[in-house]
């Protein structure tokens, strides 16, 4: 009978897993939305095209990873109140939910984390206290839409603006330390966008990301399908990167079968130096930061200083 600690990795490893058959369903969707985009724009208008696509790339929600809940337990709620100034919603009062995870040390590196698709960041809750394993204090967004935040349809521009009120908060309670952006799958694409934005951040990491939303969708077997012109949702890191003024670090999982490696490859290329290329040996979409964990605490130190 095996012991506790295989016992343990047994559970972990079911539990990956389970999450990874679930993203790829995610990705799946996105995947599929390329070909709904075409019926779509021949039977419908604009806004009918936008709000679909919207409704399919993020699928948000109160719901989240069953595994997570637990790793989530302990954690800081933290809550973010803005007026929004975006379009869609100009004027009206916005209330985000997030994760905290304060660091003892005073001058510990603050990092925000932003998530992917589907779940809210509870289900990111193992993630976040591995990063807090490397020394950063986490604040883990959710956007409105997902979990306990504003109920609303996210958009690539809604979450932009999310992202920037998190910054914001942040560089309001946490004035002199090291501010570092996170983003996994999605939230890479969001990250790119704020760490090209704002001019005070001391890092950006992207794990799982890409260049854009229509390179996904032609790196699948919908690939070629005319939808280019029907794609609200750009989220066009490759054009954004370069304006990042801050040194990177791109990880990326050998085995990602979501996201091209290649994507994260040349996401990694348009950056300006300084910057790092990780693929971790093995990792699929849901589990690089866990068995990429020696490369992280490695590539953190020479890039950013952090764990000496």
């Amino acid at each position: 009978m095996p012991g506790p600690a295989a016992r343990t990795l047994n559970v972990r490893g079911r539990a990956a897993r389970l999450r990874v058959r679930a993203s790829l369903h995610a990705w799946a969707r996105l995947a599929c939305c390329g070909a709904a985009l075409a019926l779509l724009g021949a039977v419908s208008g604009c806004a009918v095209v936008d709000f679909e696509q919207r409704r399919w790339i993020f699928m948000p929600g109160e719901r989240t990873w069953a595994p997570g809940l637990a790793a989530a337990e302990g954690m800081e709620d933290a809550w973010i109140d803005y007026v929004s100034q975006h379009p869609e919603q100009r004027g009206q009062p916005v209330r985000l939910h997030a994760l905290w995870l304060p660091q003892p040390a005073a001058d510990a590196p603050v990092l925000l984390f932003l998530h992917g698709v589907r779940w809210d960041v509870r289900a990111s809750a193992p993630r976040l206290r591995r990063l807090h394993d490397l020394g950063f204090a986490v604040l883990g967004l959710d956007y409105r839409g997902f979990g306990r935040s504003t109920d609303a349809m996210p958009s690539e521009t809604l979450v932009a603006e999310d992202a920037r009120a998190a910054w914001a908060w942040l560089a309001q309670r946490h004035p002199q330390a090291r501010r570092f952006v996170f983003g996994h799958s999605l939230g890479a694409a969001v990250a790119v966008r704020l760490a090209a934005e704002v001019d005070d951040e001391a890092g950006l990491i992207i794990e799982g990301g890409f260049t854009s939303t229509l390179d996904v969708l032609r790196s699948t077997r919908w690939g070629w399908l005319p939808v280019a012109p029907l794609i609200t949702q750009h989220f066009d890191a490759a054009s954004r990167i370069a304006d990042v003024g801050s040194p990177v670090l791109v990880v990326h999982a050998e085995r990602d079968s979501m996201i091209a490696p290649r994507l994260g490859r040349e996401l990694h290329d348009r950056a300006r130096p300084p910057k790092r290329f990780v693929l971790v040996p093995d990792a699929v979409h849901e589990n690089a930061d866990e068995l990429g964990a020696a490369a992280y605490r490695e590539a953190l130190r020479e890039l950013f200083g952090i764990g000496r």
